[in-house]
């Protein structure tokens, strides 16, 4: 497939979506900007109409990132999109608000992404403030290959010794993957564009491995990376709203299986109705 040529040395767009989440976003930039990657690069945050003093402590603490303004909460894929049309960088980071960016850790993902030609997407070894492996990859969704995702990171979260033994080698080989996590995610941005950005239609959730899907659907790869570490304050910001965010979770749910398992849709749907879960 041909693909847009990149000319010259390439830039980097980092791309953080916010939404009322003022600690963790601080946070993450000033991880970002007390020890920049060595790759030219821009930040630009999208604020989904945060209500907590979010934009104010942007504009008085980083006023040379690039800020978006959202009038409304677009969600997670569209305010990513927003972010990337407003960037000009040859790659794009999507990084999550909650995530920690210790020194080298970009440049070391955008490595081994250019060290790979045939890949358009690169992820990183995610990890909890307690340096525990989150499982950032897997293969396509689908009813058996999420059960066994899902089972295997609830046997890891409750400390079962072989689960987690399994997570921790599983995470240390570099290897190509059908998706990686969008919580920090490099990507050409030829590529993004080609596979037409995010699929909007995802509020929160399950948008990162649709993406992938329309990235290897234009026969390019994904490859998940232990060279680069991430940390992934995973589940801390859903704390703040957790009937709003599994109701987001659901709805995506369902628009993934109507999109690439339609014949599985029905059953999900009626899986959530019996256990009061079906949204709206």
């Amino acid at each position: 497939m041909d693909r847009i040529q990149e000319a010259g040395p390439p830039t980097l767009s980092i791309v953080i979506v916010n939404y009322n989440a003022q600690k963790h976003l601080e946070n993450c930039l000033e991880s970002l900007t007390s020890s920049p990657p060595a790759i030219p690069h821009r930040i630009i945050v999208v604020d989904n109409a945060s209500a907590d003093g979010s934009v104010e402590a942007i504009r008085g603490r980083w006023p040379g990132i690039t800020l978006v303004e959202q009038p409304s909460n677009v969600g997670f894929a569209a305010g990513n999109n927003a972010g990337i049309r407003a960037s000009d960088g040859a790659l794009l980071l999507l990084l999550n608000n909650d995530t920690i960016v210790p020194a080298g850790a970009i440049d070391a993902l955008v490595g081994r992404l250019l060290a790979h030609p045939d890949a358009a997407v690169a992820g990183p070894r995610l990890i909890d403030d307690a340096g525990r492996a989150e499982l950032s990859f897997g293969p396509m969704i689908s009813p058996l290959n999420e059960v066994r995702q899902k089972l295997t990171m609830r046997l890891h979260g409750l400390g079962v010794a072989a689960a987690s033994r399994w997570v921790e080698r599983a995470t240390r080989r570099e290897r190509y993957v059908d998706w990686v996590s969008g919580a920090c995610l490099l990507v050409h941005r030829a590529d993004a564009e080609q596979a037409g950005l995010l699929d909007e239609r995802y509020f929160l959730y399950t948008e990162d491995v649709d993406f992938c899907a329309a990235i290897r659907g234009r026969d390019r790869r994904v490859l998940f990376t232990p060279s680069a570490e991430i940390i992934h304050l995973r589940g801390r910001s859903r704390s703040t709203a957790p009937t709003a965010m599994n109701a987001a979770y659901r709805r995506s749910h369902v628009a993934f299986y109507e999109k690439h398992h339609p014949r599985w849709a029905p059953l999900l749907r009626l899986y959530l109705r019996m256990k009061g879960q079906l949204p709206r």
